[in-house]
């Protein structure tokens, strides 16, 4: 092709890329995990910080139902709904700040020691939990904050870790993995603490150690985290970003276990190098003056970004959608659920505290085991058919349990089987949010966006997560407490109304185009277009369309070609 001549969008360029590395890499999926053991081993390794985040989730809510905990932390389970309530939703807070911190100290500290970083603070707030004595709940209440800080940051940072580390063609796998690393937390969080329960018995005379085994147990994969992730390769992004140019070449060979003169690795290499040039020529192109370098401008292009999001018309559509479709998500109930699923089922007539943990229990199985279809299903299925099956399912089992619960409440001994009934419904909404709304909700707000505003708008989505997953944990407790079965009939109703808005006012965005985004969210800006053009302009400039084999006579392939003529060797400045 003539140097220059356009060769589609970037998207299609993309789709042409990867296709030739498939060509030199091997299948994706399974077989490529195989191919790439040791970024595999790595990516398993840092998902540790999923597991974290997912025991965490899951094990305050255990605890809070032991008579030990409750004569030392002065807190009597749900009894005392608003307590609770902020006791379990103060983490949520500190995630929240976790989150907005991580964008800052990601870039500043790079990958690695932001992750140090995450596991220290997560560390200092178990540590004070622990030492919660005398009745005070003060204790749990600084410490779940600070344990917050560290649980959002490692949120973000792992997956963002695992992403920039992973040859594109498990880029997908590996973020599921991140994702099975939540559930999984989870799902032993609930057997950890129905297991300490039974020490030093369930009544009055239960031992400190059956609630302060599960607090103090997460420090173990945080200390194995923090500790090793310094042994583990920096991002080749982040080097990148920080022009280690040879690091970064040399990082992705180690990785692909291929000299660095391979074809895919410079591939590879290349594919870094054009994106980090394409971001900078966004920001040149949209805030020519803020580049300078200095601390102010920087500031102002951070704010600047994100305030694009809101003033064009185009972007505040997909800036809605991303916020509400996290909004839905955490108002399905599935964290009302998850805090407090001992305190639910007692309610709904199992007798003893040891029954409902272990009717709990179940719950972190088989959302488990229902995220695994959904990891390799849901490019087939499509986003918007799975979402709205996932709310249609969860409405359907809310509805179900409120009119059980409005029924028997009044003698549930009369009516146990109608008790294991709505147990079973609140198993099998479990599963819905599982293959649903769990996985492709982060899907559809990574899709929504254009190239270049896609970090930005993603961070928006996990803001909206986190502050909602918040407002669902403080609120829920009272809400029970006042209307036992109304609170199932307001989530079941939330369910319902984000089937709709998925239905009628949210795109199907697989396998759609950038163009054709942007006339689903109608942005006459063309701003797609001109980031698509853009990154091919990047693409071209460092050598990428010529080492794909798309085009020749790139800038960089002619000044080689000239040298050579000559009779020189290509300067380090053409192959870095």
């Amino acid at each position: 092709m003539a140097p220059g001549g356009h060769t589609g969008g970037g998207l299609e360029l993309e789709n042409l890329i990867a296709q030739r590395r498939l060509e030199l890499a091997g299948k994706p999926g399974i077989a490529g995990l195989l191919s790439n053991g040791k970024t595999f081993s790595i990516a398993v390794f840092a998902s540790l910080g999923g597991l974290v985040y997912g025991y965490n989730q899951g094990m305050f809510g255990q605890i809070l139902s032991m008579n030990n905990f409750a004569k030392a932390s002065g807190v009597t389970g749900i009894d005392n709904p608003t307590l609770s309530g902020f006791l379990t939703s103060i983490l949520e807070l500190g995630a929240w700040v976790g989150v907005l911190a991580n964008g800052i100290l990601a870039d500043t500290l790079g990958r690695k020691l932001c992750v140090v970083v995450a596991c220290v603070l997560f560390c200092i707030g178990v540590i004070v939990q622990a030492c919660t004595h005398g009745g005070s709940y003060d204790y749990i209440l600084g410490g779940r904050f600070v344990t917050g800080i560290g649980v959002g940051s490692l949120s973000m940072i792992v997956p963002l870790y695992n992403a920039e580390l992973a040859p594109p063609e498990i880029r997908g796998s590996l973020v599921a993995l991140q994702q099975l690393a939540i559930t999984f937390g989870i799902m032993i969080s609930y057997w950890i603490t129905y297991g300490t329960n039974f020490i030093g018995g369930t009544g009055d005379g239960q031992s400190k150690a059956a609630w302060l085994v599960p607090i103090t147990i997460q420090l173990v994969p945080a200390i194995v985290l923090g500790f090793g992730i310094m042994f583990m390769p920096q991002s080749p992004r982040w080097l990148m970003n920080q022009g280690r140019e040879e690091e970064c070449r040399e990082i992705i060979a180690n990785l692909r276990r291929l000299p660095t003169d391979a074809p895919l690795v410079e591939m590879e290499f290349l594919e870094v190098k054009a994106q980090r040039l394409f971001e900078e020529r966004i920001s040149q192109r949209d805030f020519p003056q803020y580049q300078d370098g200095s601390f102010s401008s920087n500031f102002q292009l951070g704010l600047r970004g994100y305030a694009s999001l809101l003033t064009n018309r185009g972007n505040f559509k997909r800036t809605a959608v991303a916020v509400l479709v996290m909004t839905f998500q955490q108002w399905t109930g599935v964290n009302f659920i998850l805090y407090y699923a001992p305190f639910i089922f007692q309610r709904l007539g199992l007798s003893g505290k040891t029954i409902s943990l272990l009717a709990s229990g179940v719950v972190g199985i088989v959302m488990f085991l229902a995220t695994i279809p959904a990891v390799l299903y849901v490019d087939q299925w499509g986003r918007k058919p799975t979402l709205i099956v996932g709310a249609i399912v969860m409405g359907l089992c809310h509805f179900i349990v409120a009119g059980i619960i409005g029924t028997c409440e009044d003698n549930w001994d009369a009516h146990r089987a109608a008790g294991w009934a709505a147990v079973v419904f609140i198993w099998i909404f479990a599963i819905g949010f599982g293959f649903s709304w769990g996985p492709c909700a982060w899907i559809v707000v990574a899709e929504v966006f254009p190239l270049g505003l896609r970090a930005k708008g993603v961070s928006i989505g996990a803001s909206s997560n986190w502050l909602n997953n918040f407002a669902v944990a403080m609120s829920t407790p009272d809400f029970v407490t006042a209307a036992s079965y109304g609170v199932y009939i307001f989530l079941g109703m939330m369910c319902v109304i984000g089937a709709l808005y998925i239905h009628f006012l949210t795109p199907e965005t697989k396998g759609r185009t950038l163009d054709e985004m942007d006339e689903l969210f109608g942005d006459k800006s063309g701003r797609s277009q001109a980031d698509a053009a853009l990154l091919e302009q990047a693409m071209r400039e460092v050598g990428l369309l010529d080492a794909a084999g798309i085009e020749k006579g790139s800038p960089k392939h002619e000044v080689e070609e000239s040298e050579y003529a000559h009779g020189e060797k290509p300067s380090a400045q053409h192959t870095a």
